[in-house]
């Protein structure tokens, strides 16, 4: 899907395609995760309860709805708490831990 100019789309009802995560990426848990693209660098990604590890790109999200606490692995950072509303920045290579309580979905822009 291309978002066009003067285009809207609900972001908090699209539906997602969701797949398990790979066995070498869980931590705990069956999470799955589903995204849809509505540009090159903007789109809808979603994840369920469980922990999974993740390599990031470069990003800015903000959050919809549920709740996680991400940890950074590389670079060693404090853990941040993710709710409705969050706002966060990722960079590309960063090392985390996704924790899920409920499921998260964001709308991210891709550096």
């Amino acid at each position: 899907m291309t978002l066009a100019p003067g285009e809207e789309v609900d972001a908090t009802t699209r539906a997602l395609a969701h797949e398990p995560v790979p066995a070498d990426q869980v931590v705990s848990g069956r999470p799955s995760t589903g995204w849809v693209e509505l540009d090159d660098s903007i789109g809808v990604w979603e994840m369920t309860p469980g922990a999974m590890r993740d390599v990031e790109a470069d990003e800015v999200f903000v959050v919809l709805a549920g709740s996680a606490t991400v940890e950074f692995e590389e670079p060693a950072l404090p853990p941040i708490e993710l709710r409705a509303g969050s706002v966060a920045r990722l960079a590309e290579g960063m090392r985390t831990v996704w924790t899920v309580r409920e499921t998260l979905r964001k709308v991210y822009i891709a550096g």
